[in-house]
């Protein structure tokens, strides 16, 4: 008995001693709980920042702004998203720039091919004017007309052709020769001038979609404040970044369009003269060989 006595007066005390340890940590606790509550209301009262429009929103606020979901575009824009390109600078453009971008990358393909084409093409037709015509000449008067035909057979462009046509009328008189030239002339400007209307519109077209793409971003940046509640400059950067990108893409594709086309278009003024002064040389060298 007396163990048990002593058993139940050990517990007595135990159960006295941990009811004394609480009663003294309750206030500590209870202290505690008081700071960590007043840091919660502190830390809901902070407000966010001012943004460029003069909105102020509680940081609360703020997070109901973000999407919940990042939502992935589909189709070809999709695909430009998964692939390694995304991660260049051009990538970059090429997605914010929107569908528009499609347009003004077709555009820029056109225009490169054709002033590719045309460089070729004219740095080929491109001869040593008056060594070509001082050769044929000399030809003519020393071997007669079919010998300097045969010579402007070895040359190249649109001068020796019209040379060559010229020559093969110089049997039927001065009207025939002339008429046979300004014939192989406007054929040979033809040639020459062939894919400079596509050019030429890359460099009119492709300013038009950038404007139409600017267009479109303002409108889906207007789109998006009339449908939020609370506007702030991330929530409209998207479309005014969309305007601006398009602008810049249809000048940068215009601009050395436009310059190859004037170049262009000087190359061939130089030829037309050349090939009128060509001519002349021509008729006058058979002028002198008549009797």
């Amino acid at each position: 008995m007396a163990r048990h006595a002593k058993l139940i007066s050990a517990c007595f005390v135990f159960i006295g001693l941990g009811w004394l340890a609480l009663a003294a940590a309750a206030p500590a606790l209870a202290q505690q709980e008081e700071a960590q509550e007043a840091l919660r209301a502190r830390y809901e009262k902070i407000e966010a920042p001012s943004d460029s429009l003069g909105f102020v929103v509680s940081a609360t606020d703020s997070m109901t702004l973000l999407p919940p979901v990042v939502v992935e575009r589909g189709g070809l824009m999709g695909m430009v998203e998964k692939s390694p390109i995304a991660r260049t600078g051009f990538g970059k453009l090429f997605i914010s720039g929107g569908n528009f971008m499609w347009w003004l990358l077709f555009i820029a393909i056109v225009g490169m091919v054709f002033i590719i084409e045309r460089m070729i093409t004219l740095s080929r037709a491109k001869v040593n004017t008056r060594k070509l015509i001082g050769t044929v000449i000399t030809t003519l008067r020393t071997e007669g007309v079919q010998a300097a035909a045969e010579e402007c057979q070895k040359w190249r462009g649109p001068i020796a052709a019209i040379l060559y046509s010229g020559l093969q009328k110089a049997d039927r008189g001065d009207e025939a020769v002339e008429k046979a030239i300004g014939t192989a002339g406007v054929i040979e400007m033809s040639f020459l001038e062939r894919g400079l209307v596509w050019v030429s519109s890359v460099t009119t077209i492709a300013p038009l979609v950038g404007f139409l793409g600017t267009v479109s971003g303002m409108i889906n940046a207007f789109e998006a404040i009339a449908q939020a509640d609370q506007v702030n400059a991330k929530l409209v950067a998207s479309g005014i970044s969309e305007a601006l990108i398009t602008t810049a893409t249809g000048l940068t594709i215009a601009i050395p369009a436009t310059l190859g086309y004037n170049y262009f278009v000087s190359a061939i003024d130089r030829f037309t003269i050349e090939m009128e002064e060509a001519a002349m040389e021509l008729i006058e060298a058979l002028d002198g060989l008549k009797p």
